[in-house]
């Protein structure tokens, strides 16, 4: 990014905040996705990213390089608090009393596609992750950072992002071998966290 577009956007000039927007929303909404898994809260975890970057624009530097780093580190703690208010929000509603249910075919449309199995093994398995082991397998592997980005983005020593990615690698293997006794009627779920082994490093 030029020094010339980031002193228009520390300046609070909307067209280059726009411009900035422009170059990285893509990048912000996949990694939220990937954090999430969830496509609506993804797009309020960018509008909120992008509402504090705003907020934080004067700590755009003066050096040239991608500030993607900043920007993905911003969303990481967006979602941290995106996620803890949707469970204060859950908490809240389950308090309420509860009306008759009415039947959701959601659940019946999804079973019917061909990959829902292995989706619901790749999220149980990411499920079992900690928070920090998912951040650092989004910003790596999926985002494509390297370790000394990552570590930039979540405010870590480059050495906790190496150890919590061999973690999350190592966990991931294990949860996506299949069960004992049960045979393959869709092929290697294994394929659909290949990715994951072989990311970047």
């Amino acid at each position: 990014m030029d020094t010339n577009l980031r002193r228009r956007v520390r300046a609070g000039d909307h067209d280059a905040f726009g411009e900035l927007f422009d170059a990285y929303a893509r990048s912000v909404y996949n990694h939220a996705y990937r954090l999430t898994g969830d496509r609506t809260t993804a797009e309020d975890v960018v509008s909120l990213t992008f509402l504090d970057v705003w907020r934080l624009r004067d700590r755009v530097g003066e050096e040239g390089g991608s500030l993607r780093p900043w920007l993905l580190g911003i969303a990481t703690n967006v979602t941290r608090n995106t996620r803890r208010a949707g469970r204060r929000h859950a908490a809240a509603l389950s308090r309420l009393p509860r009306d008759e249910a009415v039947d959701d075919f959601a659940d019946e449309i999804a079973g019917r596609l061909d990959d829902a199995e292995r989706l619901a093994l790749v999220r149980t398995a990411l499920a079992r992750l900690r928070r920090a082991e998912r951040e650092v397998l989004a910003l790596c592997v999926w985002s494509g950072l390297d370790y000394a980005a990552a570590a930039e983005a979540l405010g870590v020593p480059v050495g906790t992002v190496r150890s919590r990615l061999s973690r999350a690698r190592t966990k991931l293997a294990k949860h996506m071998e299949p069960s004992a006794g049960r045979g393959q009627s869709n092929g290697d779920r294994t394929t659909a966290v290949r990715p994951l082994r072989e990311g970047n490093r």
